[in-house]
């Protein structure tokens, strides 16, 4: 098993960080893009998609358990298979770019308010991506929920 040793006067590569990244390739920044659409749709545009297309092949408004079961294993099977082009993107985000595709991320409920202040997990930007996106949704949601939908009980 070789081992590589550097030599005393050699220095270190400095490796850069995402924002170095970002601003000295464009390409970064549109692969970053994809990954929130891609992320943005994974959670919303195929589940609506497949209730879409279910909802087209049903004459009735009581339809049998086909349809139903179409919908439980068609979204996952659908969203998994997707999940993995953007994992691909990220993959292709670490090549483009010549870095892991990880950014330094520490929860704030996580930190601790003694001991250690430099520990902290690192991210991909997928996973910050899907974080994000999963956020904005949920926040979206929650504002039409409790301010446009209205109440689904008789007589109110």
């Amino acid at each position: 098993m070789a081992v590589h040793e550097q030599h005393a006067g050699a220095p270190e590569p400095r490796k850069r960080t995402v924002w170095q990244t970002i601003i000295a390739t464009p390409v970064a920044l549109f692969l970053i893009a994809l990954m929130a659409v891609g992320s943005v749709f994974l959670w919303i545009g195929i589940p609506v998609g497949w209730i879409y297309l279910v909802s087209r092949m049903v004459d009735s408004s009581q339809p049998s358990l086909g349809p139903y079961v179409l919908l439980i294993f068609g979204i996952p099977i659908t969203m998994a298979l997707f999940g993995k082009l953007l994992f691909g993107l990220d993959h292709i985000y670490a090549r483009v770019t010549g870095q892991d595709s990880e950014v330094q991320f520490r929860a704030p409920w996580l930190k601790s308010m003694r001991g250690e202040r430099t520990t902290a997990r690192r991210l991909s930007v997928l996973e910050m991506t899907m974080i994000v996106s999963v956020s904005v949704a949920l926040v979206g949601f929650g504002i039409w929920f409790f301010g446009f939908a209205g109440s689904s009980l008789p007589g109110s």
